[in-house]
């Protein structure tokens, strides 16, 4: 399951998300978050978490999905190239898994007591907490990370997602929730197509209302379709994984950027499998739609 994206989504949402993926920790003080290469080694950061005017300490936190023996010094060595470049921070490391048994035994250093390094295992907890605070959206969003049932999960969907809609939260903070528990949930099934997604949870936005909806039915108007045309178009985008991937692209530029201009649309469409994987990676340190497309001059 991919993870990076959806972490550095969720951790720019605030310090409650930061506790709750830490299982705990407090951040004191203002922080900034970004996700970052460290050009040296050309290392991507799942999220940084640093000091903003404040001599606290930066986090560099690295979310695992999936048991890796080598992932414990991978973030040791993360935290010292970021310490080697801003050496005027004390730099710490949290490294987040989702089961307590995928958390590697090496470096034996990384589980003394002082260790620059903490290991957190979702599934010590957060099953737990999202019993305890069923009203809490920092809590609902990881759901289909930790509910192992996808019947349950099921179930339980369109509840995750009206605690998100219900919560007193900023606008943005709530669109960043709701996509990265949407995107969740896509991972989860990938087998389904946006209509029945979105069927899942209760159809809370008919699919004419959606923005995935209205990026494509904006490319449909450009080619001269009719809405019924674009209607199907919408329900077969996700049929195929370069299909999915269109979709996936279309609804993440329209979340940070507004609808799409027509042009952007039809490049999206037109891409290879190759060049949506580029866009997807490139997605968060994008400024623009042109940013990350190119401008449409260039299409001529």
């Amino acid at each position: 399951m991919k993870t990076d994206h959806p972490i550095y989504l969720f951790l720019r949402s605030g310090p409650e998300a930061f506790r709750v993926l830490t299982g705990g920790l407090q951040l004191e003080g203002a922080y900034r978050v970004c996700s970052l290469t460290i050009k040296s080694l050309e290392r991507r950061l799942d999220g940084l978490v640093a000091p903003d005017g404040h001599a606290g300490p930066a986090y560099v936190v690295e979310f695992q999905a999936q048991p890796v023996d080598k992932s414990l010094y991978n973030l040791a060595a993360k935290v010292g190239l970021y310490g080697e470049e801003h050496p005027e921070h004390e730099v710490l490391g949290i490294a987040v898994f989702l089961r307590a048994a995928d958390i590697p035994v090496r470096p034996s250093w990384v589980h003394e007591r002082g260790s620059p390094i903490r290991c957190v295992s979702l599934d010590s907890f957060l099953r737990e907490r999202l019993e305890r605070e069923p009203d809490n959206p920092y809590v609902a969003v990881f759901a289909p990370l930790i509910i192992d049932s996808d019947a349950e999960l099921t179930q339980r969907a369109p509840v995750l997602w009206q605690t998100i809609q219900q919560a007193p939260l900023d606008a943005d903070i709530r669109a960043t929730l709701s996509e990265v528990l949407e995107f969740w949930l896509f991972e989860r099934f990938s087998r389904y197509t946006d209509e029945e997604i979105w069927t899942m949870l209760n159809l809370l936005t008919p699919l004419e209302e959606t923005k995935a909806y209205q990026s494509i039915f904006a490319k449909g108007e450009a080619k001269g379709e009719a809405k019924g045309e674009a209607r199907g178009e919408a329900r077969g985008e996700a049929r195929g994984e370069a299909k999915a991937k269109v979709g996936t692209l279309c609804r993440q530029l329209t979340r940070r950027f507004g609808p799409l201009p027509p042009w952007a649309a039809q490049r999206i469409s037109a891409a290879s499998e190759a060049q949506l994987d580029t866009w997807l990676d490139g997605i968060f340190d994008a400024t623009s739609v042109k940013d990350l497309l190119g401008d449409d001059s260039e299409r001529h």
